[in-house]
């Protein structure tokens, strides 16, 4: 009899842990709450009561991912925090540094009197390369700054604090004219004659070719007298009453125009002595030479 006693109770003792072991995952806090309260109240072999330390193991172990991850949470956070503050900081240093840059082109250029006037209507760039995008237009006419870098047929400028960039060939380090009532700076159908011209002979051909259509042939800079230093124009006409037409609008706008002087016809004509007229010049040689198959019109 004590032997089958003795077997019941092996059996007894195994069947709860058979249990446990078999229980879904999915239960387990349920299970290990029971488990834990069997564990509390069952005897050892002396018969007294004994706690499962694995079982409390397993109890805490399922509260602790929480405060871990409610710990990392912060960390987290924090870590972001201060790399976000980095950051600004960062680009304060950034904004600093380049207004710096700015200030130090602004003053270098001035001392060096590299201002320069727009030739025509240009867009802002917000950089050289391909990827630059637009950020504006500039009018013709406009000063601006230029700080002496160029890339990728782009130059640097400096407008209203801010470092842009504008198509390169279209700055000019003179003011350009504005054309007064009666004159023009709308291009002429042959813009090879203004090669090499200063901005105020260019004034007078575009003047005189939109004024004049009629004339379709000019000379324009070469190297001898006023022509070498590119500040006087040919206006190939042998007709007299054309001629004088001509000659007559170039003295109406000679202001307009800062003329210097005129020769048609062996005779010259000068806004100094404008109370003198037209008065007679020496022979010199050819019709040509004579002015008698061109106005010829230079300014200062």
């Amino acid at each position: 009899m004590a032997q089958g006693r003795h077997k019941r109770e092996t059996t007894a003792r195994r069947f709860p842990r058979a249990v446990v072991v078999g229980v879904p995952t999915a239960a387990l806090v349920t299970a290990a709450t029971v488990a834990t309260g069997v564990a509390l109240h069952t005897p050892d072999k002396d018969g007294g009561l004994v706690a499962s330390s694995a079982l409390q193991d397993l109890s805490s172990a399922i509260e602790r991912p929480d405060q871990v991850s409610r710990s990392s949470t912060r960390m987290d956070r924090q870590t972001l925090q201060a790399l976000g503050d980095k950051q600004q900081a960062y680009d304060r240093e950034l904004a600093q540094a380049e207004r710096k840059r700015l200030r130090q082109i602004v003053t270098a250029a001035l001392d060096r009197n590299v201002q320069r006037w727009t030739t025509t209507d240009l867009d802002l760039w917000t950089a050289a390369g391909k990827d630059a995008k637009q950020s504006g237009e500039l009018t013709e006419g406009k000063k601006v700054v230029v700080t002496g870098r160029s890339a990728d047929g782009r130059v640097e400028i400096v407008l209203d604090g801010k470092a842009l960039w504008v198509t390169a060939g279209y700055l000019s380090d003179e003011k350009p004219i504005a054309a007064a009532a009666g004159l023009s700076m709308e291009p002429c159908p042959d813009p090879s004659v203004e090669n090499g011209l200063t901005d105020g002979a260019v004034y007078v051909y575009r003047s005189v070719c939109h004024a004049f259509p009629q004339i379709t042939s000019y000379g324009g800079w070469d190297n001898h007298g006023e022509h070498a230093s590119g500040r006087a124009l040919d206006i190939m006409t042998s007709d007299v009453e054309l001629g004088n037409a001509i000659a007559e609008f170039l003295q109406s706008h000679a202001a307009e125009l800062n003329l210097y002087d005129i020769l048609w016809r062996q005779h010259i004509w000068t806004p100094e002595r404008a109370s003198e007229g037209w008065r007679a010049m020496s022979s010199r040689g050819s019709a040509t030479a004579n002015h008698y198959d061109h106005v010829h019109v230079a300014v200062y």
